[in-house]
């Protein structure tokens, strides 16, 4: 169990106190936490002011595919603990995380409502997207779930999902869409903020540094969605600072000595030491495809543009 702000993440259904509750409860994995899941869960954060319950979401510890269809499973657009913040900015007081394995996928929608919602959450109300399914195979629909909770004294509201400008659903697939295709500003819309991608500080070749440009490298979890290959411009969060950067992401095809996408952050007017550091990076704006120049002076020239159409845009 730890704090995040006003919420309280539970790493597992063992560490709830037996008198949690009563909770006004979701369920969903959230992924990127956009402004459609911020809808539902302003719904949520309602249902629980009306009846003196704890507002609750309860998430997953992978992608349900990961152990349905491994392989299958999307790359995620926010680690847990960024989600947790997510929703603690939004107001949510309870974050349950279960673990999805082999036994749990094999659940009946009915013993998941009594052992998870009932016995444990003490849920009075549940709200769930308009596409939810749960239990074994997806086999509880939307209507075994409003049976259930008439058996068990809950009640249900379905939330129906928020289009978009372009009158698409808002949904992570469409926002993993968007990000293969570098379209950050598109993004930034449908998720109520710019996107950011965390991870860890770690060496690299050194060449940026070489060239002026010293960079930070982060090394990001394992199936994290990364924006398409290019040049960025954006801000590192580190701790309560935010800090101008220009961000490369991609293979340096001018030294030609990569076979794997590399995010590298040159963060402006910086020369402190941030390995180690768990940090985010938020990317506002796209600034140009990558590609291979004739030479590094040719690189060298491109990078000072970049740098300055960066300062441009995030007004530094």
């Amino acid at each position: 169990m730890r704090r995040v702000g006003e919420l309280t993440v539970y790493e597992s259904l063992d560490e709830l106190p037996g008198d949690f509750g009563p909770s006004a409860a979701t369920i969903g994995v959230f992924d990127g936490v956009h402004r459609g899941h911020a809808a539902l869960l302003h719904t949520v954060l309602e249902k629980g002011a009306a009846a003196g319950a704890i507002p609750t979401v309860v998430t997953f510890d992978r992608h349900p595919l990961a152990v349905i269809d491994p392989g299958k499973e999307p790359r995620m657009l926010t680690t847990l603990p960024q989600r947790a913040r997510l929703m603690a900015d939004l107001g949510v007081r309870a974050l349950v995380i279960l673990h999805f394995d082999d036994v749990f996928r094999h659940k009946t929608p009915e013993d998941f409502v009594r052992e998870i919602l009932v016995e444990r959450l003490h849920a009075i109300h549940v709200v769930v997207g308009a596409n939810f399914r749960f239990g074994h195979k997806a086999s509880g629909t939307i209507e075994t779930l409003h049976d259930l909770g008439a058996a068990h004294g809950f009640g249900v509201t379905i939330f129906a999902l928020e289009p978009s400008m372009s009158d698409d659903v808002v949904s992570s697939s469409l926002i993993r869409a968007h990000l293969e295709d570098g379209l950050v500003e598109e993004v930034a819309r449908e998720l109520a903020r710019p996107f950011r991608l965390e991870g860890v500080v770690v060496g690299g070749a050194g060449r940026g540094k070489d060239l002026g440009f010293p960079t930070a490298n982060l090394r990001t979890p394992p199936r994290m969605l990364i924006p398409k290959l290019g040049v960025y411009c954006g801000w590192l969060l580190r701790g309560d600072r935010r800090l101008p950067a220009v961000m490369n992401v991609g293979i340096n095809p001018t030294f030609e000595d990569r076979t794997e996408p590399v995010v590298e952050v040159h963060v402006l007017d910086f020369d402190e030491d941030l390995y180690g550091e768990v940090v985010e990076v938020e990317f506002t704006h796209r600034l140009r495809d990558e590609r291979k120049f004739e030479s590094p002076e040719a690189l060298v020239r491109q990078m000072h543009e970049d740098v300055r159409r960066g300062r441009e845009l995030l007004g530094t």
